[in-house]
């Protein structure tokens, strides 16, 4: 599948093609030197070989390097995925099959602590009188303890 008309890159260096693109595309420059600085890696990690001599399991392994023995955070680990899908599709104009069946990693999910009546009840009864409007205030408009003392 072919994506749509891009612009002719003028650069012949690889990174100063994704530059390129990621400025053609309007991309920040934080995300610029984000994916940059991933690609730089995925081809250090593999050698200097060129990309376009690479394929899906060099990607998964690469993947699972950042995983498995940097132990990157889940959204660190989706930023560098998303950097080697943009040099693919974007600069090498590669569609290739295996870009669909890498796996992503699942977020972090926080369940944040929900505290019944009760348990708020006796929280409060604990609590030094001198400091009871304060906490009630707290704890009643949902405030941080900063924003409360300000």
């Amino acid at each position: 599948m072919k994506s749509r008309a891009k612009a002719p890159l003028k650069s012949t260096r690889l990174l100063d093609q994704l530059r390129e693109r990621i400025r053609y595309c309007h991309y920040s420059f934080r995300t610029e030197k984000a994916y940059v600085h991933w690609a730089r890696r995925f081809i250090r990690y593999h050698g200097l070989r060129h990309p376009r001599a690479l394929g899906g399991p060099e990607v998964e392994a690469f993947l699972s390097h950042l995983a498995t023995e940097r132990k990157v955070a889940p959204s660190t680990h989706r930023q560098a995925l998303a950097a080697i899908l943009f040099l693919y599709r974007e600069v090498l104009e590669m569609e290739l099959p295996w870009m669909q069946a890498i796996g992503r990693p699942r977020p972090h999910v926080h369940v944040p602590m929900v505290l019944s009546r009760e348990e708020v009840a006796r929280l409060l009864a604990a609590i030094d009188p001198e400091f009871h409007v304060v906490v009630s205030v707290l704890y009643g408009a949902g405030l941080r303890l900063g924003e409360c003392l300000g």
